[in-house]
């Protein structure tokens, strides 16, 4: 292929506008890492505790678990970021879809953020959920045996095990999330993808605007799983062989 590469377009300023296309990158870049970790942060807090409580012995809420579960896990994310964003303020108060749809800063973050936490998080319950019964068999009834109650038992012998189970898969599903905000364009948020595809419109140097989307979230997910290894490393224990 005869192309010539055209890397200084990243320097030039769109027709009309004051900042540079390296800057409309920079910008998104920092759209997709905000709206990774927030969802990621809280999908992690949320899936540990739906997971965790559809291992309990209480039926109804493992049922109510389980749906939740069942119903964001199996929604296509790009269904739950338009329901979130067009929807949802339909559905509210008219004072409060009113505060949503135009009051509230970031709207397209606020939405992507909650869509991207259910669905991660009802994966994440999935790992939790395993997790917690790979280590459950005899130490559930030797903690209920010491007289622990069962906040107890999940708190100091059953989930610090299972974390160190379930932190492997988290790696992925960390970078899943990465890679998942991209989705966020369709609602609006100009993270990194939508930024490469303004570049792209205004400057048409295409394969350098997604050349260097795509070196930008190699390097990303060259950082996650670097701190991610770190962590899995220092929760290992001394001696232990997998």
């Amino acid at each position: 292929m005869d192309y010539n590469w055209n890397w200084s377009v990243f320097w030039d300023f769109a027709p009309g506008e004051t900042s540079s296309y390296l800057h409309w990158l920079v910008t998104g870049t920092s759209w997709t890492l905000a709206t990774t970790l927030v969802a990621f942060i809280l999908a992690l807090l949320i899936g540990g505790l739906v997971g965790t409580l559809r291992t309990s012995t209480l039926r109804p809420l493992v049922w109510l678990c389980n749906l939740y579960t069942e119903v964001f896990r199996n929604i296509p994310l790009l269904v739950q970021m338009f329901i979130c964003f067009f929807v949802v303020p339909e559905l509210l108060p008219v004072s409060m879809g009113d505060y949503l749809k135009q009051d509230l800063s970031y709207p397209s973050f606020f939405s992507a953020v909650v869509a991207l936490t259910l669905f991660t998080s009802a994966k994440l319950s999935e790992l939790f959920k395993a997790g917690i019964e790979s280590v459950a068999g005899g130490q559930r009834g030797a903690a209920l045996a010491l007289g622990l109650r069962p906040t107890q038992m999940y708190l100091q012998v059953l989930l610090p095990q299972a974390i160190r189970v379930v932190f492997p898969p988290l790696t992925s599903e960390a970078l899943n999330t990465l890679k998942n905000s991209s989705v966020a364009l369709t609602i609006g948020l100009m993270e990194l993808t939508a930024q490469a595809r303004n570049v792209s419109e205004y400057s048409f140097n295409t394969f350098e605007a997604f050349t260097a989307a795509t070196v930008i979230y190699v390097v990303i997910s060259l950082l996650v799983t670097f701190v991610m290894g770190h962590i899995e490393r220092s929760l290992a224990i001394r001696g232990a062989t997998r």
